[in-house]
């Protein structure tokens, strides 16, 4: 006979089950008290390819599905706090039924994204932006304006193609209850043209036992038939959140390279005016992403393959109109970098290509937003931008040293615990470190540029004979270079290592994705799940349980709060640590009783 549990020991028992798994698992999955960890490779396997073809226009997945004034590309993003949430997507312009049939197809072209010589820009007035949204299916309690725009990206050359947007709406609804499910429909009523009922969830408040799920993870993602076993891939793991570490569409290597990709553009056309982007690649991208983003909040942060300059010296156009992100309340009043809260996890997104330096705006504003932090509320503190700091292949190898000279000690100062990048086509997990030291008080980076663009993946290691760079390449495409021989250690003297760096601790030439599960205030699963493999079997991939130990690290500034995170000796073993690796268990009690 079937027995029902009362709601408050089903709780109970989905939390003996997680702790039951942790306990389990223990001895199979590592934890960062385990490290630091003997540096690790898997070598690309043969077998596979190192790319795939770029998807075509008229790809399914690709192809619009509705009417022009009717919404497509819809997409959720977090702002600053659980109670609100944005809401975006993209529209033509309907035509003018009153018209002769030659006027309305003319009208009718007019009436969405156009590229060519002679574009028209859209009227963003002529369509309203609109959210209804209630609890219940089919009983919309309320109702929300935002605001529309449109862009152009001009090419003033011969046999270069200009292009305006579709009118681009967001819409930020407020008032909303943390944790809660809604179901919510957008577009213009008046005409009508309403987007067939969709359905989001709030995050939870803040709380040091308050977190999202799940947390996907993609970088250098694109429009291939790997991006797209990517984001199927993803798709089955069910994430609450996902975060883009920048590089999106590749919109600039798709006509240009003839859908085949060039790994230097430079090389491949060295007569080429300027770097064109083929902007239709944004829409299809936005609806190749569509059935996630519009259940799923995705946040995003640019990548140099978003810089796309045109005339006039403008850039990044389609990143800064086309995402909606919490910059505003967030006060950094820039869409290069931002912060919001998913629970108890304070997120900072930062800017590569946009002044980094401690005297300007970027530095000041993450100053004041790491002071602000309450690690109370917030104990886990994540940092993420494009191109990594530590990464040992020899693409884009110290190429963004610069950026770290200036940021690395502000970031390990207010104890980030996890930073997440890109810009490698490949996976890397490093030991936890600051300044080329091992030390068990500095973040764990994570480089997941592996998302299935069409540049292919990286193979090479600057440690592999014959593959260092040399000082002058790599340069970045915004700020100086600082490229730099290390000063101590296996390769003091030298640019690049003669093994695996001591830092390193994994790293694999594959596509893939990853998910970040927040246990408690102490513990997170990490799990890189491969493209290649079943997406429920990732033990070939990566998995390690990321402790924090901020009470073994208390000699700096703190953020507010009484989770002491600043940074002083690196203990390793003996009581302490072992303290630190069952302190969940030593709570249980405590997360037991808040179940119950």
């Amino acid at each position: 006979m079937d027995v029902l549990l009362p709601s408050r020991w089903r709780g109970a028992a989905a939390i003996f089950l997680i702790i039951a798994e942790i306990v389990v698992c223990q001895a199979l999955i590592p934890t960062t008290l385990d490290g630091p960890f003997k540096p690790s490779t898997r070598s690309f396997d043969p077998s596979l390819r190192r790319g795939s073809a770029d998807l075509p226009m008229d790809h399914p997945r690709l192809k619009k599905n509705v009417s022009g004034n009717f919404p497509q590309q819809i997409a959720l993003a977090l702002s600053s706090s659980p109670t609100s949430m944005w809401v975006s997507w993209v529209t033509g312009r309907a035509g003018e039924l009153n018209r002769s049939l030659l006027c309305f197809l003319f009208i009718w072209v007019l009436g969405d994204a156009q590229i060519g010589s002679n574009v028209i820009p859209l009227d963003p007035a002529s369509v309203g932006s609109e959210v209804w949204y209630g609890k219940e299916s089919g009983k919309y309690t309320d109702k929300v304006r935002g605001n529309s725009s449109v862009y152009s990206q001009l090419y003033p050359f011969e046999g270069l193609s200009n292009y305006t947007s579709g009118i681009i709406h967001h819409v930020r609804i407020d008032g909303l209850e943390p944790g809660t499910k809604y179901f919510y429909k957008c577009g213009d009523s008046s005409m009508p043209a309403m987007s067939d009922e969709l359905v989001l969830q709030t995050m939870p408040l803040p709380g040091s036992n308050s977190y999202p799920a799940r947390i996907a993870v993609i970088g250098d993602l694109g429009l291939t038939s790997n991006s797209s076993s990517t984001i199927d891939h993803l798709t089955m793991n069910d994430p609450s959140l996902i975060l883009m570490v920048g590089d999106l569409t590749y919109a600039n290597q798709y006509l240009t390279t003839g859908g085949k990709g060039a790994s230097c553009y430079s090389c491949a056309f060295p007569d080429a005016p300027i770097r064109e982007t083929y902007q239709p690649r944004w829409d299809g991208w936005g609806r190749f992403m569509e059935p996630l983003t519009s259940r799923i909040p995705m946040m995003v942060i640019e990548g140099n393959h978003e810089i796309e300059p045109q005339v006039a010296g403008i850039t990044f156009k389609s990143y800064l109109t086309r995402f909606a992100v919490p910059s505003e309340e967030s006060g950094s009043n820039s869409n290069f970098y931002y912060s919001f809260e998913a629970g108890g996890i304070h997120f900072i997104m930062l800017g590569a290509y946009v002044d980094y330096n401690s005297t300007g705006a970027q530095y000041t504003w993450l100053q004041r937003d790491l002071n602000q932090v309450n690690r109370s509320n917030t104990p886990w503190l994540v940092a993420a931008w494009h191109p990594p700091w530590y990464n040992s292949y020899n693409s884009h190898y110290q190429e963004f040293e610069c950026m770290r000279q200036e940021m690395e000690a502000l970031l390990y100062q207010y104890g980030v615990d996890i930073v997440f990048n890109g810009h490698v086509h490949a996976y890397e997990r490093i030991n936890r470190v600051y300044n080329y030291t091992l030390d068990s008080c500095g973040p764990v980076y994570i480089t997941v540029g592996d998302g299935g663009n069409i540049e292919q993946v990286d193979v090479d290691h600057a440690d592999d004979p014959g593959k260092c760079p040399s000082p002058g390449d790599n340069k970045p495409e915004f700020g100086g270079v600082c490229h730099l021989n290390f000063t101590s250690g296996l390769a003091k003297g030298k640019f690049c290592w003669d093994s695996q760096p001591e830092w390193s601790a994994f790293r694999e030439s594959s596509f893939g994705h990853g998910i970040l599960e927040v246990v408690n205030s102490t513990y997170a699963l990490w799990k890189w799940h491969r493209n290649q493999d079943n997406y429920k079997d990732d033990k070939l991939g990566d998995r390690i349980y990321i402790v924090r130990q901020p009470e073994l690290c208390t000699n700096s500034s703190t953020s507010k709060g009484n989770d002491a995170t600043g940074k002083g000796s690196s203990i390793a073993n003996g009581a302490p640590a072992l303290l630190a690796k069952w302190k969940w268990f030593i709570s249980l009690p405590f997360i037991l009783t808040t179940v119950m």
